[in-house]
């Protein structure tokens, strides 16, 4: 195996450089992301004790920084793409700040619709502190992630990331409400996966390329990419729903069952089950639907059409982001992919 230790980027393949320079995405983009959480706190300017805790309870270190980490690593493969600079920006890293912080405001949010009692292992905000006030900690965080957005000073990457906050709105509500029609089902949860996940990641992207080179296809790379990889991490949520046991995955499991929701392999486990029709127009309301229905989605193939899918996703997202010109972050960010489709919580 040819053994290459430069740091020449022009390399159109990952198999023939050393191991050391297509490192782990994380290790990658640690550099970036040091003070990530003290950065956000310090946006955070609260003048009560108490509404500070709230808003800096989810913000603990604690989290995989995932969605921070695709935009610096987004970032500096547009960088090097346009002329080959490898710095990150300070307005390019700020994008990926905003978006840890509207990200975070969304789940506060989320909890009090959901009645959410637990979140990445530990009690909700809406649990200890109690509904109204957790509803005013997001709308807390989503202001401060609005003033760090308009000290950016660019009015295209703010009307691109207040796209992210109109989307979460709407995919909200998508969420609130079902379609009768089979065949909508599945384009309104797909919609809805959008919305709710993948649009947020889609336009963080698009934002640093757009800050880091003047060339449109550039952008739409960043974006699609974006996009394709925000959906697939969606879809593997789901099948984990299902397959991960509730202490590994920080929530309690059939999460999505309980609030009435059908995801992708409820969807798919239709096809085989039609009697899960009835019970997904119920939204799975009636006493041991919730069992049934997570019965017949581990009888059917709806976990493996649904890990299926999220693989094209993937596939689709490597596609993008193989137009860009070679560079460590292009293969981490390729390698990301990967670790979306295998991970366990």
């Amino acid at each position: 195996r040819f053994h290459h230790t430069s740091t020449s980027h022009l390399c159109s393949c990952s198999k023939t450089v050393s191991d050391e320079k297509y490192q782990d995405p994380f290790q990658l983009g640690r550099k970036d992301l040091k003070n990530l959480y003290e950065d956000i706190k310090k946006e955070l300017l609260v003048s009560t004790a108490e509404l500070k805790e709230m808003c800096e309870y989810y913000f603990d270190g604690k989290g995989k920084a995932f969605r921070p980490m695709i935009v610096v690593l987004m970032a500096r493969a547009c960088n090097i793409h346009h002329n080959n600079s490898r710095e990150v920006q300070a307005s390019q890293r700020s994008v990926a700040i905003i978006a840890e912080m509207i990200h975070t405001a969304s789940l506060v949010h989320d909890d009090v619709i959901d009645d959410a009692n637990s979140r990445r292992g530990k009690m909700t905000v809406n649990q200890i502190w109690g509904e109204r006030k957790a509803v005013l900690a997001g709308d807390f965080i989503l202001s401060a992630a609005s003033v760090a957005l308009a000290r950016i000073g660019n009015t295209t990457i703010i009307s691109v990331l207040t796209q992210v906050i109109e989307d979460l709105v709407r995919g909200e509500f998508l969420q609130l409400g079902s379609k009768e029609n089979e065949n909508e089902r599945f384009a309104h949860y797909l919609e809805k996966t959008f919305k709710k996940t993948a649009s947020l990641i889609a336009n963080s992207c698009k934002a640093v390329s757009i800050l880091g080179c003047p060339d449109p296809k550039v952008h739409e790379i960043a974006y699609q990419y974006g996009k394709n990889v925000g959906i697939a991490f969606q879809l593997i949520d789901d099948v984990l729903d299902f397959t991960s046991c509730a202490d590994h995955l920080g929530k309690p499991t059939a999460a999505d069952l309980k609030l009435g929701l059908a995801t992708g392999p409820v969807l798919f486990a239709c096809r085989q089950f039609p009697e899960m029709n009835a019970m997904i127009m119920r939204r799975f309301s009636k006493p041991g639907d919730v069992e049934l229905a997570r019965k017949y989605v581990l009888q059917s193939d709806g976990v493996q059409q649904t890990t299926y899918l999220a693989q094209r996703y993937c596939h689709e997202a490597t596609r993008e982001i193989s137009k860009l010109r070679p560079s460590p972050e292009r293969e981490a960010l390729i390698q990301l992919t990967e670790m979306v489709l295998t991970r366990d919580k």
